[in-house]
């Protein structure tokens, strides 16, 4: 069994608590059903599970038991992922989705930091900002420009008329 010394540990667990409640304030700040202390629990829990996991690893490697314990969290998400799909759904329409997507992306962030794979937990954060940030704005530029007919991710937000709005 490897020791892993207490700032190691406060890195790993730290960093995984705050990629998780970054991306949840960004969710919150938009509205969304899922925030800043969901999302970092969600990253806390899944480092402190991988945390266990690479204790009993030879430095570097992830076991056979280590994967298992990652499979079984990304199952597990999965299912509150759907939570959140299924709280926001009203008159068969699906929402949630980028909210579900990012309890995903906590998940994995929190495993990545458990893994102490940094730089990797980074650029994923960096993407992931970039996605949240700017992506809509991306997908409707995209969606006009290539002849699209109507928004779908806000079509009740689009005039009959033809003309786009942009919205928030």
């Amino acid at each position: 069994m490897t020791g892993m010394d207490w700032p190691e540990i406060l890195l790993r667990l730290g960093t995984a608590t705050f990629a998780g409640s970054a991306i949840g304030l960004n969710r919150d700040l938009h509205g969304k059903p899922i925030g800043l202390k969901t999302l970092g629990i969600v990253g806390l829990s899944t480092a402190t599970v991988v945390l266990l996991a690479v204790q009993f690893a030879e430095p570097g490697k992830i076991t056979d038991a280590a994967s298992r314990v990652i499979q079984g969290i990304l199952t597990g998400i999965g299912f509150l992922g759907a939570g959140v799909i299924v709280h926001e759904s009203d008159r068969f329409r699906v929402r949630g989705l980028t909210s579900a997507a990012c309890t995903f992306l906590a998940a994995c962030l929190g495993i990545a930091c458990g893994a102490g794979q940094w730089k990797i937990v980074l650029v994923a954060l960096t993407f992931t900002f970039v996605l949240l940030t700017i992506g809509r704005r991306v997908e409707r530029w995209l969606h006009r420009a290539l002849g699209g007919k109507e928004d779908p991710h806000h079509a009740e937000a689009v005039p009959k008329t033809g003309s786009h709005q942009d919205g928030v």
